[in-house]
């Protein structure tokens, strides 16, 4: 099996949940080597969450290895700064000071290893007055500015049913970390990468500053639709099926005209370019709807799909399963596991063609992988590892 394209690079992932252990997923996806480090006895709370069954672990730790280690006593802080020694990467979600409490903050890190890249992700960065704060990613949503654009117009803010704000700060500091990566080879320093939660969901919120120092405008919750950008929108079928279309651009909004049996409306002075479809975006959305309600699902997308409209589904995991498109690119694979046999999840994102990436195993038991990092690695005695295990240390 091809390794991946990070499988030179050892990471450290301490913290828990989502915004720091999404970034060593993704590290872990690529090939890394990434090694999670877990209270004793407890592990990360993460092992427990999950709707039904707690399977999320299996998939946010996947390609990971488990040790477990107790970073508020000094020998685990000793144990960590060992294994700095030989890491690349060390990402933590803590809240800002603790790692410096624990006498591990990035002076002392790099002291031991300058070349070390320390990704740290937290509500409100490490720097600023709210700095300190407890930061959760529902908070990093409303403040970054997705909470207040979510939902329906008539109703108050909404939330997208993820927790898109953990995900998209650990996302970007995945890039940052690689960023750092590249740097390296020019410096050969490592440094530290700041990677806010309310300031991920902010890089994400499109024109919406400008918007408004300019122009004085607050975009407001729109539902379905994008105000001024029309035809784009849930349309029904006869079926009761809803599908959605984006004919915006005015050489694909022609071809929907042609698809509806209307291609005067391409000419339509209400309807002829994109600020006039915007202008009358109600309108054609209606006309849009009454056209398409006299189909079904199937009929409506292969009229679509014929003259070149972008359309789709809206899918729930059964109707990813099943359809095709999903299988021949194997966008969900099954994963060997202990209790589930073969465990379906996604698969790796984005491929590369050379070395691409693998979901190699789902998530490890807690300290599955003690005796590999603390003897194989650091290279301790059966008899040391078995009294820091009755210290509680390990």
């Amino acid at each position: 099996m091809n390794e991946g394209a990070l499988a030179n690079l050892r990471v450290l992932e301490l913290g828990q949940l989502i915004a720091g252990p999404f970034c060593g997923q993704l590290m872990g996806d690529l090939g890394a080597d990434v090694i999670k480090l877990e209270p004793p006895g407890t592990g990360d709370a993460m092992r427990d969450w999950g709707r039904g069954v707690p399977v999320w672990w299996s998939v946010i730790a996947r390609n990971k290895k488990s040790a477990t280690l107790d970073l508020r006593k000094p020998q685990g802080q000793g144990l960590l700064k060992q294994l700095v020694e030989k890491a690349d990467i060390l990402i933590e979600n803590f809240r800002p000071g603790t790692m410096e409490k624990w006498g591990l903050d990035y002076a002392a890190l790099a002291a031991i290893n300058p070349g070390l890249i320390m990704v740290r992700v937290s509500g409100f960065g490490q720097t600023g007055p709210y700095s300190q704060r407890a930061g959760y990613g529902s908070i990093g949503e409303a403040m970054g500015g997705i909470r207040y654009l979510a939902g329906d117009p008539d109703r108050p803010p909404s939330r997208v049913g993820l927790s898109i704000g953990d995900s998209l700060a650990a996302t970007f500091a995945c890039v940052g970390a690689l960023a750092a990566v590249h740097a390296r080879h020019t410096t050969g320093r490592g440094q530290v990468v700041d990677s806010a939660i309310y300031e991920a969901v902010l890089a994400m919120m499109e024109s919406t500053i400008p918007e408004f120092t300019e122009a004085g405008l607050i975009r407001e919750r729109s539902g379905a639709i994008l105000p001024k950008t029309a035809p784009s929108n849930v349309y029904p079928s006869s079926d009761g099926e809803m599908i959605v279309m984006g004919a915006n651009q005015d050489s694909v909004f022609t071809r929907l005209c042609d698809a509806m049996g209307k291609p005067e409306y391409a000419t339509d002075v209400r309807f002829a370019d994109h600020l006039a479809r915007g202008e009358n975006q109600a309108l054609l959305d209606d006309l849009i709807g009454q056209w398409s309600a006299q189909l079904n699902a199937e009929e409506l997308l292969e009229t679509l799909e014929t003259h070149g409209v972008p359309a789709g589904r809206i899918f729930r995991a059964p109707e990813m399963l099943a359809d095709p498109q999903f299988i021949a690119r194997k966008s969900i694979v099954d994963v060997s596991h202990r209790q589930f046999k073969n465990l379906k999840m996604q698969n790796v994102v984005p491929r590369l063609s050379e070395n691409p990436g693998a979901v190699r195993w789902a998530g490890p038991e807690l300290g599955e992988h003690n005796d590999e990092v603390y003897g194989d690695l650091l290279g301790l005695s059966v008899a040391q590892r078995a009294e820091l295990r009755a210290q509680g240390i390990i």
